[in-house]
């Protein structure tokens, strides 16, 4: 049969219906998958010494032959261990390896084997325990060189992995070169072809290097193209054009409790400049926690209502929802603008609750100019009368096709898109993450903020922040406590949410209302428990990272991390963001029982930075991509397999090759492979 790309696993040679199973966990069906599943690490063997040279410690492959074998069951655990002796012409090195029953039975003297792994023993009794081996007359995938190491899944192991990708690995003979030839040469880059060879079993250091460049640089060209196609696809749409009214504008803002800052004016500028165009926005602000994205967005938001169009902001939570109709509503009242709240729930018009028949007819027939909800907007029985501007908040908790869904709301056009993120991140990921969104940033913080105090807490001075927490509950205020892990883990050794609430309620403060928050809890009960921290009737909120965005509890004046060094530096300041939103003065505080010197220096760095897009790009140098972004938010890197989103020469290379093939036409027409192999990918939306 021949091999083709879309040859089933399961058709292959010495795959049966359970490994096939198990392949089908990692997302390998195909030959192809199997080709584009890359490794994530290499174990070096490429040191390749005599017998006679070995030294305990050393990385080292060599070559042999089988002296003698035996298996034996040992006498207290009862398991098998084979071990062999391996001969070259220098000297003799025994080899041991445990309940691997089948090597005796495969293996046999005479026979020419390779060995790679570490030397244990010492000077007078050296020896391989369970190294990898082939015999000399396989083609090397096990040792020797750089070897391949690749996720697993139960029931799977590397030697399998690898034999069955060394099996495929001609099929990438097959496979058309979709980048153009211009494109190849100009950057310099392998085949495609030989690239897919290399990254799997590559001959030396350099290839390896020369494999991951191509293989990454598709991935964010790829990327880049489809972002500049959506982009200027939306361009070709019409919008509502959204008129300016300075006179009005500056009425409302002259009202505002708080002056404006001068990045809060550039950004509603850009936004409001973008709604009377008649092409559909499709901005992102971007801004610190506590920035005042949300007063930015409103100003957009108040002047389409002025202009007789409805605006709709979607928040992910109910309580979120709620805060945010609570203080527009607040700030709309004088001007006359209608705003209603739309969830589960609650069904609220200025303030009047609503039946849901009731709310929905004032939504369809544009009593409502400004509407705030959940997930409930995005419901088949909600329609607008003239939906002009859908905001989104916390962007990254809603999935394409429900943001696509709120678009959608718009009848006859296309609505303008707003999205709100409070995550800084680096200008480079910026450029592969949002490449098809125009961007705001806001950096300032409004004036009178009170910067958070934050300290490194050493396991000694664990009681006295527990007595200096004691006192900020006495004098009214409240407190989140974040745990990395939802349940206790004896291998990693970091604390759980679960059993630090244990402690907390029962132990340290069994007096006060103490509250648990985790992903795995049903919603209803995730609402009820923030909906008591938003009411004050609890004082401690013991969560993990579900609290990183999403909750402003202005009465909360103290973070405390626990296991701070499992977080990145980005992640640790949005936590830290969940404080520090009132006049009263905030704290965090960070845990660790990790006493390396590198931990310590990196959370001192957050210590005394409180600039969140500093801290994002120390974040990339130090961690990498997903720490910028946290569990919560960093899906879209599952984009990228291989690419180097440090790689800033990379990036540029990828975005001005996008750039400058689509230039002439503007489309793809000339590049059918490339056109079909975007296609493949299946973007839809921009990935944030």
């Amino acid at each position: 049969m021949p091999l083709l790309l879309d040859t089933k696993v399961s058709e292959l040679n010495k795959v049966g219906k359970a490994m096939s199973s198990r392949l089908k966990r990692l997302g390998i069906e195909t030959v192809r998958d199997l080709i584009f599943y890359y490794p994530f690490r290499y174990d070096d063997f490429s040191y390749q010494a005599k017998i006679k040279e070995l030294e305990p410690g050393a990385v080292v492959t060599v070559a042999g032959q089988i002296e003698l074998i035996e298996s034996k069951r040992s006498p207290r655990k009862r398991k098998i261990i084979t071990e062999a002796l391996l001969t070259d012409d220098t000297g003799t090195v025994k080899i041991i390896w445990f309940n691997q029953p089948w090597i005796g039975k495969t293996l046999k003297a005479g026979d020419n084997l390779m060995v790679s792994g570490k030397v244990s023993g010492d000077l007078f009794n050296i020896y391989f325990s369970s190294p990898n081996y082939e015999k000399m007359t396989q083609e090397r995938t096990n040792t020797g060189g750089l070897v391949p190491v690749y996720p697993l899944t139960e029931g799977l192991t590397q030697k399998q992995i690898r034999f069955l990708i060394r099996s495929v690995i001609p099929a990438v003979e097959s496979l058309p070169d979709y980048l153009p030839a211009g494109i190849i040469s100009n950057e310099k880059l392998w085949s495609l072809g030989r690239a897919l060879r290399e990254v799997h079993f590559p001959a030396s250091a350099a290839n390896l290097r020369s494999a991951r460049y191509r293989l990454g640089f598709d991935e964010l060209f790829l990327l880049q193209l489809w972002s500049q196609l959506n982009k200027k696809q939306l361009k070709q749409e019409r919008a509502p054009a959204v008129s300016f009214f300075p006179e009005e504008t500056k009425r409302f803002v002259s009202q505002l409790p708080f002056a404006l800052t001068a990045d809060q004016k550039k950004a509603a500028w850009e936004i409001i400049k973008d709604l009377d165009r008649g092409q559909p926005m499709n901005r992102l602000l971007e801004g610190d926690v506590g920035s005042g994205k949300t007063l930015v967005a409103l100003l957009a938001m108040y002047n389409a209502a002025l202009g007789g169009w409805q605006s709709a902001l979607m928040a992910p939570t109910e309580i979120l929802a709620g805060q945010h109709y609570k203080n527009i509503a607040k700030l709309m009242e004088p001007w006359g603008i209608n705003v209603g709240l739309l969830t589960r729930t609650q069904k609220l018009f200025n303030g009047e609750k609503l039946a849901k028949r009731e709310f929905l007819k004032r939504c369809r027939e544009g009593g409502l100019a400004i509407i705030i909800g959940t997930h409930a907007l995005i419901q088949k029985e909600v329609e607008f009368k003239n939906l002009a501007l859908v905001v989104i908040d916390e962007q990254h908790r809603f999935g394409v096709e429900q943001r696509k869904a709120l678009k959608q709301k718009a009848k006859g056009q296309v609505p303008h898109f707003l999205s709100l993120t409070a995550t800084p991140i680096p200008r480079s990921l910026s450029l592969i993450v949002y490449g098809d969104l125009d961007l705001s940033i806001i950096r300032e913080m409004p004036a009178g903020r009170k910067e958070i105090i934050t300290k490194v807490v050493a396991p000694a001075n664990r009681q006295a922040a527990y007595e200096f927490i004691a006192g900020q509950i006495a004098a009214g205020r409240q407190v989140f406590v974040i745990c990395p892990l939802i349940d206790p883990s004896d291998k990693l050794g970091v604390r759980s949410v679960k059993e630090e609430f244990e402690k907390l309620d029962k132990q340290i403060f069994p007096h006060l209302a103490v509250g648990l928050l985790h992903g795995k809890l049903p919603s209803e009960e995730k609402e009820r428990v923030l909906g008591d921290f938003a009411a004050n009737r609890l004082k401690l909120l013991v969560a993990t990272s579900v609290v990183e965005v999403g909750i402003d509890i202005p009465n909360a004046t103290v973070m405390m991390i626990e296991g701070a060094e499992r977080f990145g530096l980005a992640q640790l300041h949005q936590f830290r963001g969940r404080v520090g939103r009132s006049g009263f003065q905030s704290y965090c505080f960070l845990f660790s029982d990790i006493l390396d010197p590198l931990v310590l220096e990196r959370l001192n760095y957050l210590a005394v930075c409180h600039d969140g897009f500093v801290l994002a790009n120390k974040d990339l140098e130090l961690r990498g991509a997903g720490n910028v972004f946290g569990a919560e938010q960093s899906g879209f890197l599952n984009a990228f397999k291989i690419a180097d989103l440090g790689d800033l020469g990379l990036i540029a290379a990828a975005k001005k090759a996008a750039e400058d093939l689509l230039r002439p036409a503007g489309d793809l027409a000339d590049y059918p492979l490339l056109q079909n192999q975007l296609k493949s990918l299946k973007f839809s939306g921009h990935l944030e």
